[in-house]
């Protein structure tokens, strides 16, 4: 897991566990998190609630009501799947936040891929992501273990990373 991680920088990739705690990350994480409350940081660090929590990456979001309905949908979909009372607790407290005024003009997203545009001191920074999860593992405890994998959306953010992240990738 960490191999797969490592190769992915200077592109974010974290492994989370299933009711999303972050489990690992690669370094192309950290440049992500400036100004991020402290407390958000502690372990366990669920990067769902540091993704919409309005001290975590919540106000920086440039498109805050696209990521939030890509996130609560996810979450429906698994509770859907599962019946799983953390990852309903999980949703509805995500849901309560406040979703940041957001100037994003862009055209509804792709039905393949929803974006996750943040605003970071390197400027605006654009993402699509994947999910990975180990089918047939050999280690059991791999079984609940997803990692999601950012790639850059456009040029502009692939150039951010590569400065962001020097001597990796």
């Amino acid at each position: 897991m960490q191999q797969v991680l490592s190769a992915h920088a200077p592109y974010p990739a974290l492994a989370v566990d299933r009711h999303w705690s972050l489990v690992a990350a690669n370094a192309g994480v950290a440049p992500l998190l400036s100004g991020v409350a402290p407390q958000l940081l502690e372990p366990p660090v669920n990067v769902l609630r540091l993704s919409l929590h309005p001290q975590g990456l919540g106000a920086r979001l440039a498109n805050a009501a696209q990521w939030r309905a890509h996130l609560l949908h996810r979450l429906d979909q698994q509770f859907a799947a599962t019946s799983d009372a953390q990852l309903r607790a999980l949703r509805d407290e995500l849901a309560a936040y406040p979703v940041a005024a957001t100037a994003d003009t862009d055209a509804l997203p792709s039905p393949i891929a929803v974006p996750f545009r943040l605003h970071t001191e390197a400027g605006l920074l654009s993402f699509i992501s994947t999910v990975t999860v180990f089918g047939t593992p050999v280690d059991v405890t791999l079984q609940e273990l997803a990692i999601e994998s950012f790639f850059p959306a456009d040029e502009a953010t692939r150039a951010a990373l590569r400065r962001l992240c020097p001597g990796e990738g």
